[in-house]
């Protein structure tokens, strides 16, 4: 079993604050970030 990724702040914020641009959608985003859609949107305010 590997071990689980750890995502910093930085990371986190980062693809926080691309999600309300609405210039992409969230699995376009999760996609290029390499993280679930699932994910992405728990960061979603």
């Amino acid at each position: 079993m590997r071990p689980r990724k750890r995502y910093d702040s930085k990371f986190k914020t980062k693809v926080a604050l691309e999600v309300p641009k609405g210039e992409k959608t969230i699995v376009e985003l999760s996609s290029k970030y390499g993280v679930h859609a699932n994910q992405i949107s728990l960061l979603k305010p």
